[in-house]
């Protein structure tokens, strides 16, 4: 599939942030339901008085309540349209955006770019306190209370046994056509200062509801209701386990996309679309 803009056009990145709080997520909903990309086209529209809506595509499209610090998408204007408003584009936005969702760079994107396509790993963060008082107010919308002490050492040492490639089929929510397999490059944990733990999740991709599945097993051997080997035993079975708790989604922040060297943009492409299989496994 190939990745060349429309003659006439210019693809466009932007990098962006939003809080999740209000939103249905980041894709447009066929009821109507307020979600980012359709604030941000809505907007784009609006100050670019167009007649038509340019459509974004997104580096990961985020569920209802998750957060973004560091989302990039991509849209192509055509070229009079960017001629005539980018150099205004970036303030215009600011006044017609709602105060949640903020564009904080646009750019001309480099040959072959593709905000969903080009990424080679994607990185969130999920925070959670387990201090016996709760959530601190003003953070409550970003942080889980989980109502159990939690053992950080023994969530770091599960969490070790997951990374590399696998299929991920026990933590994520199954798509019809679509793969599980996933190359998990990083889960660990810290306590910061303040008592909040911070789960870092890396991969290159990730299937829906990974992060948060993978989240749920890892405060339950945290607070002490399963061993450490649990969580690699629900991998390596490769089914949903009902004792896997999808965590709430207003503890995960998309933190930041990673992407190659521009000269490696179209080889990353065509490979992100090619769907895999682990080392042995079957054809089709």
């Amino acid at each position: 599939m190939s990745d060349e803009v429309e003659p006439g056009f210019v693809r466009v990145r932007l990098d962006l942030s939003y809080d999740g709080k209000d939103f249905s997520g980041w894709a447009k909903q066929r009821q109507g339901q307020r979600t980012v990309q359709q604030e941000i086209e809505d907007a784009l529209r609006t100050v670019t008085r167009s007649q038509e809506t340019y459509e974004l595509t997104v580096a990961g499209r985020t569920d209802s309540g998750v957060h973004a610090r560091g989302q990039v998408a991509h849209v192509d204007l055509p070229d009079e349209l960017w001629a005539e408003h980018g150099d205004k584009l970036l303030r215009r936005l600011a006044g017609r955006l709602p105060h949640d969702v903020r564009i904080w760079r646009l750019s001309e994107a480099p040959s072959g770019f593709n905000a969903r396509f080009s990424a080679i790993w994607r990185r969130y963060a999920y925070r959670v306190t387990d201090h016996p008082g709760g959530v601190d107010p003003l953070l409550r919308s970003h942080v889980l209370w989980h109502d159990w002490a939690l053992d950080v050492d023994a969530m770091n040492a599960a969490a070790e046994k997951l990374l590399g490639e696998h299929d991920f089929a026990a933590y994520c929510k199954k798509r019809e056509g679509a793969t599980t397999i996933r190359t998990l490059q990083q889960l660990s944990w810290e306590r910061g200062a303040d008592g909040i733990l911070t789960a870092t999740v890396r991969a290159d991709a990730f299937c829906h509801n990974m992060v948060r599945s993978l989240v749920g097993a890892m405060l339950f051997v945290g607070d002490g209701h399963r061993p450490v080997e649990w969580p690699a035993k629900v991998l390596a079975a490769g089914v949903r386990d009902s004792a896997v708790h999808v965590v709430r989604p207003h503890g995960l922040t998309l933190e930041e996309v990673g992407y190659p060297a521009d000269e490696l943009l179209a080889a990353r492409n065509l490979e992100a679309r090619n769907r895999r299989t682990l080392p042995g496994a079957g054809c089709c």
